[in-house]
């Protein structure tokens, strides 16, 4: 017998048994979205090498070591993405959906990374992106926010999140911030592991988000980024501070938050969690005006967030009860020739008449008792149960899978009200 082919590490199915679980927060994804006016935008899984290269920057982790890239038949590299921004500003500049307008978009979907897989980090995992163009002031960095502490409450995990922030200023800003923190990092050489002497003279900044425990009393004792801001930049931060005060949003400021991605600047926020162990981060994202120049469009502003699915449904409190949800409202049992002929039309009308009824038919033949049993395990909460004497009557028997009432024999349109009145 032939080996049983497996899934690829780090790529998991998701099964029928956890699809409502997805279901239900992605539903929620999709109304909070529409709330705050954000559009739908459906994006490409495989991007040109070049465009990842050139956003994310040559010298990150996920550029030099976790991207999934690979030459086509004509010979050009290809990548399967390992985030949405990017592509999703491909998308704008390509289609001209800048060009003197603001645009608020969502898009949603695989990404894929090469790394070591553990829980809450997969090869390929979902994403939710989030992106807003044309807006340059804190109103819509603190809408951001503000959408995100709503999907929380929504999901009933907000009192499982803390949200911090920062802000990175200008890339003018970052280069003499980024002279004085390799100046301090080189008298401490010594001190730092072979990620951060490699980090030094490339990108040095994410050295203080290292997770080296060895390194915390290294990296506390680091220049502060935000003594290099301007004051457009501070007045900026300081903007973003009110409004979320204002709203009654509670957070912390990290000086040492800087996210993993060359292209941000001044505002960046991350929603982060004590229940998930090391993979704490649930949501994070922030400003990256210089990004539209840099990937060929006319120079505007930008700002967005991703949130990880698979953390946020790790995040779901009781989410067994959504699984119980997805089960049909009942399930039809046909036993005798003539009721097994009739079965199908009768499904049929039934769907007809209740369009949002859930309705399972038994398929396959079998005895009563193994149709009885298939409709329990199914969890429909009624079982119809059509035999030949009901097929010719144009009646139908009712039993009740979930507690002790009897059973009941009625006419189908008495079974179409009925059903009615239980969804």
């Amino acid at each position: 017998m032939s080996e049983k082919i497996q899934a690829i590490r780090g790529m998991h199915d998701i099964l029928p048994e956890l699809t409502p679980r997805w279901q239900y927060v992605e539903s929620v994804l999709r109304r909070v979205m529409g709330a705050y006016g954000y559009r739908e935008i459906r994006l490409p899984i495989v991007e040109k090498t070049e465009l990842f290269k050139r956003s994310i920057g040559e010298v990150t982790d996920i550029v030099e070591k976790e991207m999934y890239t690979f030459d086509d038949r004509n010979g050009d590299s290809l990548t399967l993405r390992p985030e949405g921004t990017a592509g999703c500003l491909r998308a704008c500049l390509e289609h001209s959906l800048l060009h003197n307008q603001t645009q608020r978009l969502w898009y949603m979907g695989q990404m894929f990374r090469h790394e070591r897989p553990q829980k809450g980090r997969y090869r390929q995992f979902h994403q939710l992106g989030v992106e807003a163009y044309g807006m340059p002031g804190p109103d819509i960095d603190a809408e951001l926010i503000l959408l995100c502490r709503r999907l929380w409450r929504v999901l009933g995990i907000d009192r499982k999140l803390e949200l911090q922030i920062n802000s990175l200023g200008t890339a003018e800003e970052r280069i003499a911030y980024r002279a004085r923190l390799v100046d301090y990092f080189q008298a401490h050489f010594d001190a730092l592991d072979e990620d951060s002497r490699r980090r030094l003279n490339t990108n040095p900044l994410r050295i203080l988000d290292s997770k080296n425990p060895a390194l915390a009393a290294v990296i506390a004792g680091a220049p502060v980024l935000t003594q290099e801001l301007n004051e457009t930049s501070r007045v900026h931060f300081q903007s973003l501070r009110h409004r979320l005060e204002d709203a009654g949003v509670a957070y912390v400021v990290n000086p040492r938050l800087v996210r993993g991605l060359d292209y941000y600047s001044r505002t960046v926020f991350e929603w982060v969690t004590q229940e998930l162990g090391a993979q704490g981060t649930v949501c994070a994202g922030g400003r990256y005006d210089g990004l539209i120049e840099q990937l060929g469009g006319k120079a505007s502003t930008a700002v967005g967030f991703a949130l990880g699915m698979e953390r946020l449904i790790d995040l779901l409190d009781a989410p067994e009860r959504f699984d119980a949800a997805a089960a049909p409202h009942a399930y039809l049992i046909a036993v005798g020739e003539l009721a097994e002929a009739k079965a199908t039309r009768l499904a049929e009308s039934l769907r007809d008449a209740l369009p949002d009824l859930h309705l399972q038919l038994h398929c396959g033949g079998g005895s009563f008792k193994s149709q009885f049993k298939r409709a329990d395990k199914s969890g429909a909460a009624l079982a119809l149960i059509l035999g030949d004497d009901e097929a010719r009557d144009q009646t139908i028997s009712v039993k009740s899978l979930r507690n002790d009432e009897g059973q009941k024999t009625l006419t189908i349109a008495e079974l179409i009200t009925f059903l009615h009145t239980l969804m």
